[in-house]
């Protein structure tokens, strides 16, 4: 057990030992918005938006939820781990609640690898499932970007700096996508530029067990499609979710917009630099909604309403955590 699950677990381990840091630039990052918005406008915000929105908002996240568990499930399927549904579910949502206090992105992977691991899955399996399913995740953020980017610049009265914004982003996502495609053929990548002597290093042997996993993806097409399809599904639901929570706060902003901006601001999510969501992926937002003429407070309030309730999708999580202490304890 110990030989499968010990690289998850050192990475879990490495995932949670930048605290410190992660603290010191979300509260940078805090700290620099405080000085150019009103946060007292920005709570208020917060405070006052419709109820019945949220309530909306609240029902989506908790079917995002129930997509990411059905595509992590059917890569496992795909790959041959065996693994039970409830166990899945479990995992999953346990990981999910953890990783809210380990670097945003790679913590819940880290943690949700090492659950699986212990499972009698194979370490090499458990991680290459969770990277492709974050890669297919961040593959389908990428295809809604380029979209709504397409959809902003193709607008007779989108501003300059709208369109400025769109192209640069455009380029961004072209980057993201070949690199994400490139992660399938990462043993072959790695094979050639590492010398041949280190290969059978233990560190070298663990990181091409690794790639070995994941390139075996490549012959799973029919499984990838298929999770790519329901990624896709995610990223519907939660750029929803965002545009019913700027109509809860008054944001007068066509969905069309929301397509464009809100893929970025949840990649930022998903960068390891931010505790929680917070700091980074809300300078994003307000940074990429300031030309469509939202007020920084407005736009502040929906960022952190994003994360909040995004936060409240790993309450279940926490119940089976404490479930599990007990259970452990007894």
């Amino acid at each position: 057990m110990k030989s499968r699950s010990g690289a998850v677990r050192t990475l879990l381990t490495k995932a949670g030992g930048s605290t410190v840091i992660r603290l010191l630039v979300t509260a940078g990052i805090l700290a620099y918005l405080a000085t150019r918005i009103d946060m007292r406008q920005a709570a208020a915000a917060v405070v006052r938006v419709n109820p019945w929105h949220l309530t909306a908002v609240l029902a989506l996240v908790a079917a995002d939820r129930s997509v990411m568990i059905l595509r992590w499930i059917l890569l496992l399927r795909g790959s041959g781990v065996a693994v039970a549904t409830r166990d899945a579910v479990r995992i999953f949502l346990v990981s999910s609640f953890v990783g809210s206090f380990l670097p945003a992105g790679v913590g819940a992977d880290a943690a949700r690898a090492y659950g699986l691991a212990r499972t009698n899955a194979e370490g090499s399996e458990a991680l290459a499932s969770v990277a492709v399913d974050r890669v297919l995740g961040i593959l389908s953020l990428m295809a809604m970007a380029a979209f709504g980017a397409t959809m902003l610049m193709s607008q007779r009265d989108a501003s300059a700096a709208a369109l400025g914004r769109g192209g640069n982003i455009a380029v961004a996502v072209a980057v993201l996508i070949v690199a994400c495609v490139g992660v399938f053929w990462a043993d072959t990548v790695l094979r050639a530029i590492t010398p041949r002597h280190l290969h059978d290093g233990a560190l070298a042997r663990r990181v091409l067990r690794v790639t070995d996993a994941v390139s075996r993806y490549r012959r799973r097409r029919g499984v990838l499609v298929h999770v790519m399809f329901w990624s896709i599904v995610v990223q519907m639901l939660r750029i929803t979710q965002a545009y019913l929570l700027g109509l809860g706060l008054g944001i007068a902003v066509p969905f069309r917009d929301y397509l464009f901006f809100m893929p970025i601001g949840l990649l930022m999510l998903l960068l390891p630099i931010s505790i929680s969501g917070f700091g980074l992926p809300q300078g994003a937002i307000v940074w990429l909604l300031r030309p469509l003429g939202v007020a920084d407070e407005q736009s502040f309030a929906l960022s952190t309403l994003i994360v909040l309730t995004g936060l409240a999708g790993n309450l279940p999580g926490l119940v089976l955590w404490l479930r599990q202490r007990r259970t452990s304890s007894t």
